[in-house]
């Protein structure tokens, strides 16, 4: 198949595409590299600075629409695929449904449907928008969310492109619950793709024999992910055990920094407000890090996953972060099993090439 991977979250599409490139189909994938994370892509849509940026980037897309015609599968990584306002991305959807045999949306991040599901507040027990019966519709970052998806013209896109599309692919299980009610006949949860033949395993740090804490900081995203609890946690236990672990802290480093910081340690926090690991503690898993965030009986149910328990579970608050990490200092967590297990998970659920025969069975299934 001819295949067009439109947009980045987090590396997926990249990964995605290695998988079906290995499949033997033809991918192409355009973005803008997610921003400053900077991951690769095959052609370039990084919108430019200063007061002329709107209308080069204006040009710029134009000039590629030609390159985005003539495809099997076109995917987009979220309704707002450009860089451009909502209103202003009808036309370019319309062109991809028109020149194209099937356009697919992927929900992989924030959208409508995830405001909306989180501030019911029973769908989930805890989210980035609820925790219990309690909005946290008031908390500052919050707000300019729920404007612009429940509120603005980003929601009136987001519903407008899930009803036409002809599917929509949930990562997580999060996001599966978000739209399964609304589209049951269209929705597909597929994993998260993590090319492991590129992962290099966490190096020994024989120097030292104390547990590394690995925790990376968005300083925008650091209390709506909760890694500011995170971190507050990590603190008290290295007061209580200073011999017994250290704590690697990176702030808004680009991918390939990231990684390198990541791979001398051996535990990842990581997302307090989710059920399930995201594409960071995925990648971390895959060199043996634990991870420490969300492992919800649900995530495993999902991955109809029996057997395998790798992740440090934790509550959304700072007393029950603490309290289970401190057992992976006491050894009550047997963190080399974890750490083996943790490898083990990605091999089953979310081999690049696995999650992309899953893609292109849902696909042809349209």
């Amino acid at each position: 198949m001819k295949i067009l991977l439109l947009g980045e979250y987090s590396n997926v599409h990249w990964t995605l595409a290695e998988g079906l490139r290995a499949l033997g189909h033809d991918v192409c994938v355009i973005s803008d590299g997610d921003g400053w994370k900077n991951y690769k892509r095959d052609i370039d849509l990084t919108r430019p600075a200063g007061k002329l940026g709107a209308l080069r980037y204006l040009i710029k897309v134009i000039s590629k629409l030609p390159l985005m015609k003539g495809y099997d599968v076109v995917q987009i990584i979220n309704p707002v695929f450009l860089e451009f306002k909502a209103e202003r991305i009808y036309p370019f959807y319309k062109y991809l449904r028109k020149h194209n045999k099937k356009v697919f949306m992927g929900a992989f991040g924030m959208d409508y449907y995830w405001v909306k599901t989180g501030l019911d507040c029973t769908t989930f027990r805890y989210s980035d928008f609820n925790l219990g019966n309690k909005s946290r519709a008031d908390e500052e970052h919050n707000k300019q969310f729920i404007a612009d998806w429940l509120k603005g013209e980003k929601g009136r896109l987001n519903k407008f492109i899930a009803n036409d599309c002809d599917g929509i692919i949930t990562g997580l299980y999060e996001y599966d619950c978000c739209y399964r009610p609304h589209f049951p006949n269209k929705t597909r949860f597929i994993p998260f793709p993590i090319n492991v033949d590129k992962i290099s395993p966490k190096t020994p740090h024989p120097e030292y024999e104390g547990i590394r804490f690995f925790i990376g900081i968005q300083k925008s995203r650091s209390i709506y992910k909760g890694t500011n609890i995170m971190l507050h946690a990590l603190e008290r236990l290295k007061a209580k055990y200073p011999g017994k672990m250290e704590i690697v802290k990176v702030e808004s480093v680009p991918y390939n920094t990231y990684q390198h910081l990541m791979n001398s340690s051996d535990v990842i926090l990581d997302q307090l407000y989710s059920y399930t690991p995201s594409m960071n503690p995925l990648l971390a898993m895959a060199k043996g890090l634990v991870t420490v965030g969300g492992g919800e009986p649900e995530n495993y149910d999902i991955l109809n996953e029996k057997e395998l328990r790798p992740i440090v579970n934790v509550q959304p608050n700072e007393n029950d972060v603490f309290l289970q990490m401190e057992k992976l200092i006491t050894g009550e967590y047997n963190l080399q099993k974890m750490s083996e297990q943790s490898i083990e998970y990605i091999n089953r659920h979310h081999h690049y090439i696995k999650v992309a025969r899953q893609y292109v069975k849902y696909w042809n299934s349209i």
